[in-house]
């Protein structure tokens, strides 16, 4: 593992892009946030794509430098661990908005700055949500609305999480907010892990809010979605709500002593003249 940056200016917002086979996405999503020249860096956590996505990320370093770096993983090891590496590489380095995005133009890139002006605003986590008036979402087939607002609908009933869109991916972290939680505490990977982060936050007393965004399928590349993803889901969120009415999970995922913020290890991190 080394890293080595020239960071410009103060540490303000880091967008994590957690990528697997998005060669053909991911210039076109670093050129789009980039161009908005809001003074936002980039992760990219790439978990050796077969497709040579990292090395599309390591050429274009030195184009965009002291703004975009890669983080390499020795294989496939999920979104939600993709997400946590992100999250302590953040905390170390000091960002104070710490922000989650897929590289596939799922998500707008305009509406970052939505999300960086709750916070700014008195939110400790900015949702980016389909559910909530103003949201929506685009060219999804029937099957998945019906999946993705009923499994919406089933994780408020069974955690009580006052979240209409508990599942999304689009946020945006204040730093105290990932300092607090205890990192190595979230377990889950697919859907469940962002279920839970939201869950933790929560219940340790973090102001979360909701802003509409339009979500859009896909165009390019293949969705990551998985039966097992599905069910890590749906057995997932009685497993939060479980350990939360019984094992004190307030002081397990909130211990602020037991939280690790060393970049995790089989990994090496390019910034450039790496």
């Amino acid at each position: 593992m080394y890293f080595r940056a020239y960071f410009k200016g103060r540490l303000e917002k880091l967008v994590i892009i957690p990528t697997y086979n998005e060669k053909e996405n991911i210039p076109v999503i670093l050129r789009a946030i980039f161009s908005l020249n809001q003074g936002y860096h980039v992760l990219v956590v790439d978990d050796n794509s077969p497709d040579g996505t990292g090395d599309v990320v390591k050429n274009l370093i030195s184009q965009y430098k002291g703004q975009l770096f890669l983080a390499e993983r020795m294989g496939k090891q999920g979104l939600g661990t993709a997400y946590i590496h992100g999250f302590k590489w953040a905390v170390e380095r000091g960002y104070e908005y710490i922000f989650e995005m897929d590289a596939d133009f799922s998500h707008d890139p305009n509406d970052l700055e939505k999300l960086y002006r709750a916070c700014k605003n008195g939110a400790d986590v900015a949702v980016g949500s389909r559910y909530v008036k103003g949201g929506k979402i685009e060219n999804w087939p029937l099957d998945r609305h019906i999946y993705s607002k009923g499994g919406a609908i089933y994780t408020k009933l069974v955690t009580w999480m006052p979240v209409n869109d508990p599942t999304a991916g689009f946020m945006c972290y204040r730093r105290i907010v990932l300092e607090t939680i205890n990192l190595d505490e979230i377990k889950f990977v697919g859907y469940a892990f962002q279920i839970e982060m939201k869950f933790a936050a929560w219940k340790l007393h973090f102001k979360i809010t909701e802003v509409p965004i339009t979500f859009r399928d896909r165009k390019i590349g293949v969705s990551k979605m998985s039966k097992g993803i599905l069910k890590e889901g749906v057995l997932g969120v009685l497993n939060i709500q479980w350990h939360s009415l019984f094992k004190n999970y307030r002081r397990r995922v909130g211990a602020i002593e037991a939280k690790a913020t060393a970049v995790l290890p089989a990994t090496k991190v390019l910034a450039e003249n790496d």
